[in-house]
């Protein structure tokens, strides 16, 4: 499979761009995920055919996982699946699948509910639920949430955790006596987002000593916090440098940066009560830890998401 390289905004501006090391049409024809949807252009509104369930996903690494684990999960059941992948933003993807050209989506219930609803201010995974439901196209339907999420965090690199005692286990509010001298990093648009500086002022009363315009939770920021040029960054949870430069991530027990989990969206009509149990299924044994160990099989390990999805449900029981 061809590597591919993840350029991500916040999630909750609903904007992804993906850029790959080596630009080619094959780029995902080349993982057997792909095998099925044939060469058509993703963007095509052909609708399925013959009781056919259409998979898509959106242009990230991660979304072409999450559609591999709905496929092959609803093909252990005897459901006849095709795929739409690395279709693009959300712009598209939810238009596509209003309209029944597909059939299942992996969303973020937080990123969705801002898409559908800017103003929506949820303190609860079940508070984002209904109100996407109240906002949801009624010919859609949000299945159950997983506990996985991947969402903006703070992190801070090994030596700035031991230097101020931090663990998985504290949260932001730990930074606030350490703040002052810490330098800490995220994408240009961090510094003036509530869910931002502006936030961690607000919420957090955190005043940092500087802030460095970077990238959003990408090679750069990873690459100034390992190096230590800065000592705090803006992360996403399921990103597998983490763990690999024992970074620590801060609990967020004031729910700045809301509710992320990975829940299917489907269009209600073209799926059999058969699929909606096993994709209820994939959701109560999928967790952020897992989420981060299948994302760094296909981003780092370089393997198929077809091979990492087909295991990680044998592995759980799912197929």
């Amino acid at each position: 499979m061809t590597n591919v390289t993840i350029v991500r905004s916040t999630r909750t501006t609903a904007t992804y761009a993906v850029s790959l090391l080596v630009v080619a049409a094959a780029a995902l024809t080349g993982c057997g995920s792909s095998n099925d949807s044939g060469s058509k252009d993703p963007l095509t509104g052909d609708s399925a055919k013959g009781g056919t369930v259409v998979v898509g996903s959106n242009n990230f690494a991660e979304s072409i996982l999450l559609a591999d684990i709905y496929g092959e999960a609803l093909k252990s059941k005897g459901i006849k699946v095709s795929y739409k992948l690395n279709i693009g933003s959300r712009e598209t993807s939810y238009g596509l699948i209003k309209n029944g050209t597909i059939t299942v989506l992996p969303e973020y219930n937080g990123a969705l509910l801002a898409y559908l609803d800017a103003k929506a201010a949820p303190t609860s995974v079940d508070e984002t639920s209904q109100a996407i439901s109240a906002k949801l196209d009624p010919k859609l339907s949000l299945l159950i949430p997983s506990p996985a999420e991947d969402k903006d965090a703070i992190a801070v690199n090994e030596g700035t955790a031991k230097k101020y005692s931090l663990t998985g286990k504290s949260s932001i509010t730990d930074l606030t006596a350490a703040a002052k001298d810490l330098v800490i990093g995220g994408s240009p648009e961090f510094q003036t987002r509530q869910q931002g500086l502006k936030g961690l002022k607000s919420v957090y009363g955190l005043d940092f000593k500087s802030f460095k315009a970077l990238d959003a939770g990408g090679p750069l920021t990873v690459a100034a916090l390992k190096g230590n040029n800065i000592q705090a960054a803006d992360i996403f949870t399921t990103d597998p440098g983490i763990s690999k430069n024992k970074f620590v991530v801060l609990q967020d027990p004031k729910n700045l940066f809301g509710f992320e989990n990975v829940t299917p969206l489907t269009y209600k009509s073209d799926l059999p009560a058969a699929g909606v149990a096993v994709l209820n299924d994939v959701s109560g044994k999928l967790d952020t830890e897992t989420l981060v160990k299948l994302n760094s099989d296909v981003q780092v390990g370089s393997k198929d998401p077809l091979d990492v999805a087909k295991n990680w449900l044998a592995s759980a029981g799912l197929s």
